[in-house]
């Protein structure tokens, strides 16, 4: 029997044109196809970090200990090294020793922004 909508046996049942609501529904189940899909990725990641967590964290302690540490060991001992060549009012070790526990600081604050956006 022939369609009238012209169809001749295809998609038998629905129209040929899609309705606005069709296409509503379409882009809702793309959007909740990828949310779904955000969500399971994320979910394997968290697995995958689960059985580093422990090292991982130590390392992390690490690394952020050493990028302050150094930089403020390196900021007094250029402090001492004007001291001793420079004598003045104002204390170049004190001055240097601040400076380089913000450059610790900042320089700890991009280590751990890095990994965290790695996640």
């Amino acid at each position: 029997m022939a369609d009238p909508g012209g169809n001749s046996g295809r998609n038998s049942g629905r129209n040929s044109r899609a309705r606005p609501e069709d296409r509503d529904h379409g882009d809702d189940r793309r959007a909740l196809d990828e949310e779904v899909g955000r969500q399971a990725r994320r979910k394997l990641r968290a697995r995958r970090r689960e059985s580093r967590s422990a090292w991982f964290g130590l390392g992390m302690f690490g690394l952020v200990g050493w990028s302050v540490a150094l930089p403020t060991l390196i900021g007094t001992a250029i402090g001492l090294w004007l001291d001793e060549r420079y004598p003045g009012d104002v204390s170049w070790t004190l001055t240097f020793l601040i400076i380089g526990v913000a450059v610790g600081c900042l320089n700890a604050w991009f280590w751990v922004r890095q990994e965290s956006n790695r996640e």
